[in-house]
């Protein structure tokens, strides 16, 4: 007889891999915050992928106080490490609910296929789906404006989308960038104007400063390589172009057409030199891109505390003066411009 399944990967105890390649999935998790009651805010689900039975979560403000007759929507890409995360868990429905009321923003927050039952690309493909689906519901307004689900129609502007990917979600939002491109009417009426990544989720082989360095609260080396060998299509390594967008193996985007970009980081993260390495490279390259550091804050210190900390409103600010495309407001001096 052979030997019983052990397991091979564990992930605090919450995810684990199997050596038959079966996988353990515990929903007995003790989350540290509770979901804010934003009254401010109205939200409603949405089945966006029928295939998969994934689901989106649609935030609106109830009252808008910006002088405009639509509001701008802001696609939200949850992080962790492609293994973990949902939009209905605490921290991720409170960064949406924040930044549809700070941004007085149409928030979607879609799911998507977690590994390693699911391994990349499965997270980029449906984080298109949900363009996708979104396009669908700005093609039945414009042939018709009482077409589509009312809740969505009438008065959000279709043609101001911005897409905020959050570590593993900024990977994602790396790849749709350059999926979609700029200016590129594949998804008309949807057009992209701009994405921000918070802490991008990037890899490769060569190890770099930060990562040799302390461990955080929440992460640490090994942490961050098991996402990866749980992440990756089999047999790849961290240089593959999902990983590593400038990997030996990573297309060439010199001539890629991107939309404006915005890195924000904090300074104590591991993942901080490999922000900070993409950032610099794609602006030598011409394109636009902006790297931000908050000094002091490790990963997650705007998703995880998006009402409790100091810094969320500098955060919200921030991404304010990106989407409006003006340079009027000022930098907060804890930060650190790629730009000098």
């Amino acid at each position: 007889m052979g030997s019983l399944p052990h397991v091979v990967e564990d992930c605090l105890g919450f995810l684990q891999l199997f050596s038959d390649g079966s996988v353990f999935r515990s929903n007995d998790i003790d989350f540290k915050i509770s979901a804010v009651q934003d009254h401010s805010v109205t939200f409603k689900d949405y089945l966006f992928n029928k295939r998969f039975n994934l689901s989106l979560r649609f935030y609106k403000p109830k009252h808008v106080t910006l002088n405009t007759k639509n509001i701008p929507i802001v696609i939200f890409l949850h992080g962790g490490g492609f293994c973990f995360g949902s939009r209905t868990w605490p921290h991720i429905h409170n960064c949406c609910t924040r930044l549809a009321s700070g941004l007085q923003a149409a928030v979607l927050s879609p799911d998507y296929r977690l590994a390693p039952e699911h391994r990349l690309p499965s997270a980029v493909e449906d984080a298109v789906e949900a363009v996708r689906w979104l396009q669908r519901q700005g093609l039945r307004q414009k042939e018709d404006e009482n077409g589509g689900d009312e809740w969505l129609s009438g008065d959000v502007d279709f043609d101001r989308v911005f897409v905020v990917g959050d570590s593993s979600g900024g990977n994602i939002a790396h790849h749709l960038a350059v999926r979609l491109g700029s200016g590129s009417s594949e998804m008309d009426p949807v057009r992209v104007r701009g994405y921000v990544l918070f802490a991008p989720f990037f890899g490769g082989e060569v190890r770099t400063k930060s990562e040799e360095g302390p461990a955080e609260h929440m992460l640490n080396l090994e942490l961050l390589d098991r996402f990866w060998r749980l992440s990756m299509p089999f047999g790849e390594s961290r240089d593959h172009p999902l990983a590593n967008p400038f990997g030996p193996g990573s297309p060439n985007l010199e001539e890629v057409k991107l939309d404006p970009i915005l890195v924000i980081v904090g300074s104590n993260e591991l993942l901080k030199d490999r922000a900070e390495e993409y950032a610099r490279r794609l602006k030598e390259l011409g394109k636009d891109i902006e790297y931000l550091e908050f000094e002091g804050c490790e990963h997650g210190f705007f998703t995880h505390h998006s009402y409790s900390s100091k810094l969320a409103e500098e955060v919200i600010q921030i991404l304010k003066r990106f989407m409006l495309q003006t340079s009027t407001l000022l930098e907060p001096t804890c930060l650190k411009n790629i730009n000098g």
